[in-house]
């Protein structure tokens, strides 16, 4: 199952994406995570549907410092996580 989950809130400045990065590499699913432009965070994530569920459970509580308002998810076609490695930041550096 691949997901996208767009979170809205203060979560950017707050170590939010390293927070789930770590989350999503302790639960072995692959894919990335990054800033948007527009102040929220985005991610795509590939992985059994519990799995996928754990992670949304992290997102809704967030890193410390974070305050999340909203994730909002939708379900991307399969093929989607063909080209997805370990789980990463993107433009993080």
């Amino acid at each position: 199952m691949v997901c996208h989950y767009l979170v809205k809130g203060r979560v950017q400045g707050v170590g939010f994406r390293w927070f789930v990065q770590r989350e999503a590499a302790e639960l072995g699913l692959r894919g990335w995570v990054r800033n948007t432009d527009d102040g929220h965070v985005e991610i795509v994530a590939a992985g059994e549907p519990n799995v996928l569920a754990e992670l949304k459970v992290s997102l809704h509580k967030g890193s410390r410092g974070s305050r999340v308002d909203a994730v909002i998810e939708d379900e991307l076609v399969e093929n989607e996580g063909e080209r997805l490695g370990p789980f990463e930041i993107e433009g993080a550096w």
